[in-house]
């Protein structure tokens, strides 16, 4: 236990707490941001309800990273968890959200996606997807607790959903309040829409395509044109659905051919140009990318109406957010990973009646290394040990509190899957300034001028000021964070599993 932990509310004035993740959501798929591909009148809600914030981003955009810092409120580097593919195992003894809330007299539960390769700490309860580096499948996926491992029959939005609902109802005669990590595995890859989306699917239907779909890459920098992230190139059949998932039930298996195997026969008997092709990529991954989203949308509305009905929205702060953005279909592009808006910035929505007025919107420059100090403040806790990020409760009350904060970014997982190169940065709302520094190439952009990060400034007469004020700023935020100029390195075998595991994905 934590010693020196205090808190200044007693137990009936602290609130809930329901924090819902999802995976790889961007922002251009919420319809509370508007001009949206896909309709989530359930995440709506959460907006409608309390403060919609417009410029909440990542600091290092990868899904167990981003968890770590959920947790932690600490920047990859400080919290020991850099990559999903050789960071190791999560530390969860060190000071975490839910160890704070837990010693607090919480009751505490984590159920949904965990990725982060150890048994979660700090929670009383927990059910985390299990297998497949801690991705689990969309269809009968396997959860781990520490009952052991359990195989279940069913959709992974509803199975979540339905645990989460029945340990609320567990805890709902407690009078101690509760903090339910609410984690999605949708929409990750590989984008399998639920049992309802798969029958009203409509293979003619068509979504807008993004203007840089098309784009040329060839005179972008080496980082850039070595990614390995455009859909013509990397996606697989599994991703298009051109081949059948191996865990489905006959049943399951019936609604996929049934949903998909016209538009299959259609693209395989049919002679196309290397557009054509890109083109038919982007419609089938978006499709079911936005289908997932769906499924999951309507999950988030069942637990939202459970706790209306229970009586516990009133005393309960909920918050919808992903572990990071997208592309979708940006540059060609799929997957995330870079400091491009696309890939960095994320959903954020919190609601807590009374406290934040509804239908709210901010502007201020927010990141998820604010989470942890969020939730921590609102229960009444301090920490012993300092956090990176900082309370939001001030925006709730003024939303352009933080409008002028600059943003660090570091993305380290290079030898990695998409093979997208390290870099760091730093964001001012207007200007971002990259380095990838074992490439030794810069990028500036000004997002004002520039909002899809098309022309790079570096360089370019005219910005010597501008380029000189944010290398300061930069420099200044590392210093701030104690980033050390070492990086960790990965294992010595990492790159030899990486290209085998790239052989097997691009033969599935």
């Amino acid at each position: 236990m934590l010693l020196g932990l205090t808190t200044s509310l007693q137990a009936s004035e602290r609130p809930n707490i329901l924090f819902i993740m999802s995976d790889d959501h961007a922002v251009r798929a919420v319809s509370a941001y508007g001009n949206s591909l896909v309709q989530t009148p359930s995440i709506d809600r959460i907006a409608k309800n309390g403060m919609r914030f417009d410029r909440a981003y990542v600091g290092n955009s990868i899904c167990g990273p981003s968890r770590a810092t959920m947790l932690t409120g600490l920047h990859s580097h400080a919290n020991g968890f850099y990559s999903n593919e050789w960071s190791g195992a999560f530390d969860g003894t060190q000071q975490t959200v839910p160890d704070l809330l837990q010693n607090a007299g919480y009751n505490t539960a984590v159920i949904g996606k965990w990725h982060l390769y150890s048994d979660p700490i700090g929670f009383d309860h927990w059910e985390v997807i299990h297998n497949l580096f801690e991705q689990g499948t969309y269809y009968n996926p396997e959860f781990r607790s520490e009952n052991g491992v359990e195989i279940t029959n069913g959709y992974v939005a509803d199975l979540i959903t339905d645990k989460a609902i029945a340990w609320l109802q567990s805890v709902s005669t407690s009078p101690e309040p509760f903090f339910l990590v609410y984690n999605h595995k949708t929409p990750h890859r590989d984008w399998l829409p639920g049992p309802a989306e798969l029958d009203q699917w409509i293979e003619d239907r068509k979504i807008e395509e993004p203007s840089t779909l098309t784009r040329d890459t060839t005179g972008l920098s080496k980082a850039r044109r070595e990614a390995r992230m455009s859909i013509a190139d990397y996606m697989t059949d599994r991703d298009v659905k051109l081949s059948q998932p191996e865990n489905l039930t006959d049943a399951q298996a019936a609604k996929w051919h049934q949903a998909f195997d016209d538009g299959n026969e259609k693209f395989e008997k049919g002679e196309w140009t290397p557009e054509e092709r890109l083109r038919w990529k982007y419609q089938r991954y978006i499709k079911t990318y936005t289908g997932s989203i769906e499924s999951m949308d309507r999950e988030i509305g069942r637990l939202l109406d459970y706790l209306e009905r229970s009586g516990l929205e009133d005393n309960t702060i909920v918050i919808y957010t992903s572990d990071q953005g997208f592309f979708l279909g940006e540059n060609g592009w799929f997957d995330k990973r870079w400091m491009d808006e696309a890939s960095s910035r994320t959903p954020l929505l919190i609601q807590w009646p009374g406290h934040i007025e509804p239908g709210s919107v901010s502007t201020s420059m927010v990141q998820n290394i604010d989470f942890a100090p969020t939730l921590l403040d609102a229960a009444g806790i301090v920490p012993e040990e300092a956090m990176h990020g900082v309370s939001l409760l001030p925006v709730f009350n003024k939303p352009e509190h933080f409008q002028q904060r600059d943003l660090y970014y570091h993305f380290y997982e290079n030898p990695g899957f998409h093979g997208v190169a390290r870099h760091y940065g730093v964001h001012t709302g207007r200007y971002k300034l990259i380095h990838y520094y074992r490439n030794d190439e810069w990028e500036l952009f000004d997002l004002e001028t520039d909002p899809q990060e098309l022309k790079n400034l570096y360089g370019q007469a005219g910005y010597e000021d501008v380029t000189g004020d944010l290398e300061k700023r930069l420099a200044a935020l590392r210093r701030q964070y104690q980033v050390p100029e070492q990086d960790p390195e990965a294992p010595w075998y990492h790159d030899t599993l990486i290209r085998a595991f790239e052989h097997l994905m691009q033969i599935l």
